[in-house]
């Protein structure tokens, strides 16, 4: 997810912190409220100076995405503090294969520092730790400096990416059926994002079905795509375009700023502004390590 370091308010205040002794240390739940409001004025800030929407529309919202983050299993927090004063945290979500990096904020006191490296280093590390093939981001495309520091950290842009917003046009397509998914759908669901990525993003997959967000499409009674969101948080394959849209045009709403949709997929792009919905910024795939292009349609999510 996009670095967000917006510029200064107060030149002495950026001084101070500089020269604070920075530790970095594991998150815990306790942090949420503090790293939240971080978190949200970081993105805000630079969405703002660049005239697009914020990715979180308030400060509760960003708290929300804390609060899960610092207490999931499987994901791996760092929280950078100078003199005891929380200034930044970012998060690696752990998988078999590949971890996705984010949402990693800084303080906006802190820009021209390097909390947002150090805190980098930090998910890769731990990554390294892990001995993972891979790891994967998401990064604002207007956000030179993250796509500087990211390009110097080893990570290779690979898609680019529009976040598609709107109402949600109710389109069915015949002959593809969307349902929700449950429990009996877990192996084909795992057997086709392997297929397609060449790694299963399974440990994703229960937590949709619990919130009701997984849905599975099925062409000629053989499920072809499944969702476990249609929207920021979520990611989305299928075999084929036709099944892609079936599940974007069965989705209810798009949740957060949008879903993520590769901009080199011109006919489901073509598609999506036909039917009404808009283009709300561009953003960029990036990764480090083991990349497959994916051997079918796919929606990322923004933690990868």
């Amino acid at each position: 997810m996009l670095l967000s370091i917006p510029h200064l308010r107060d030149h002495n205040e950026s001084f101070q912190l500089f020269h604070m002794n920075l530790i970095m240390r594991p998150g815990k739940p306790e942090d949420a409220r503090a790293c939240g409001d971080i978190c949200y004025r970081a993105f805000k800030s630079i969405a703002d100076e660049h005239n697009y929407p914020p990715d979180f529309p308030d400060t509760e919202s960003a708290i929300g995405l804390m609060n899960y983050a610092f207490s999931a299993s499987g994901v791996y927090s760092v929280v950078a503090e100078g003199n005891g004063q929380i200034v930044g945290s970012n998060f690696l979500w752990e998988n078999d294969f590949i971890g996705g990096v984010g949402p990693i904020t800084v303080d906006p006191g802190c820009q021209n520092t390097t909390v947002g490296r150090k805190l980098m280093e930090q998910a890769l590390h731990r990554a390294e730790d892990l001995k993972l093939a891979g790891v994967r981001l998401v990064q604002a495309a207007y956000h030179n400096r993250s796509l500087a520091l990211y390009t110097k950290l080893g990570f290779d842009a690979q898609e680019p990416l529009s976040v598609i917003q709107g109402v949600a046009p109710g389109i069915h397509f015949p002959g593809y059926d969307v349902r929700p998914g449950n429990d009996a759908d877990l192996t084909s669901c795992n057997q086709l994002c392997y297929k397609i990525h060449g790694h299963d993003r399974s440990h994703e997959l229960p937590g949709a079905i619990k919130t009701g967000t997984f849905a599975v499409v099925e062409h000629n009674g053989i499920i072809t795509g499944y969702t476990t969101q249609i929207g920021f948080l979520g990611h989305t394959i299928a075999a084929t375009n036709t099944g892609l849209k079936a599940l974007i045009g069965a989705s209810s709403h798009y949740s957060g700023p949008g879903f993520l949709l590769p901009t080199r997929n011109a006919e489901v792009l073509r598609w999506c502004l036909q039917n009404g919905l808009r283009i709300i910024m561009p953003m960029t795939l990036m990764s480090k390590g083991l990349y497959n292009d994916p051997a079918g349609a796919f929606l990322p999510s923004v933690l990868y």
